[in-house]
C-alpha cells in the first residue's frame, strides 16, 4: 500500500469491513458456536480474529495502513456503509473523496483464506482496478476549511 501514489482521481480516506455476524451477546455466541461446529463462517473474521479475540498481527497491520480500517458487524454498521454494501456481508468498503465503493466482496474475502497479506494484496488490486489512490493528510478537510 503505497501512500505516495497520487492519481488524480478519487482517493481512499478510510476502509470499512463488515463482518457476517451480529455484535449482540447472542449474535457473538451464536457465531462462535456455529463456527466451531462448522455451521457458520465469516471470511473477514478469519482474517482479523483468532478463535476468541482480535489477532495481534491484525492490530499491527491496521496501525501501518495509510488510512484507518474500521470494522463493523451487520447490525452496527453505519447506514452509509450498509447502503454501499447493499446489505451484503462480509465486505470491505472504501470511503473515498467522492463517495463509498465496495472494494472486496464475500468471494474476494474468501480467496484471502484467512491471510492478512492476501487481504492487503486484494485491497491494492481492487484500488488499482477502480483507479483509487490513498488519501494523505493534505486531502483531509477540517471543519474550519468548509
Amino acid at each position: 500500500m503505497d501512500s505516495a501514489q497520487r492519481p488524480s482521481g478519487p482517493r481512499i480516506e478510510r476502509l470499512a469491513g463488515v463482518y457476517d455476524a451480529d455484535s449482540t451477546v447472542r449474535g457473538e455466541l451464536a457465531y462462535w458456536i456455529g463456527a466451531r461446529l462448522g455451521r457458520r463462517h465469516c471470511s473477514l473474521c478469519d482474517i482479523t480474529h483468532g478463535s476468541i479475540r482480535t489477532r495481534p498481527e491484525w492490530t499491527s497491520c491496521q496501525a501501518g495502513l495509510p488510512v484507518p480500517f474500521d470494522t463493523w458487524h451487520r447490525n452496527d454498521q453505519p447506514d452509509a456503509i450498509r447502503l454501499a454494501a447493499g446489505g451484503v456481508a462480509p465486505v470491505v468498503v472504501a470511503e473515498t473523496t467522492t463517495g463509498n465503493v465496495v472494494l472486496l466482496t464475500p468471494n474476494d474475502l474468501e480467496t484471502c483464506r484467512g491471510s492478512i497479506e492476501r487481504l492487503l494484496d486484494a485491497i491494492d488490486a481492487a484500488a488499482d482496478r477502480l483507479h483509487l489512490g490513498w488519501a494523505t493528510a493534505d486531502d483531509v478537510v477540517t471543519p474550519e476549511e468548509t
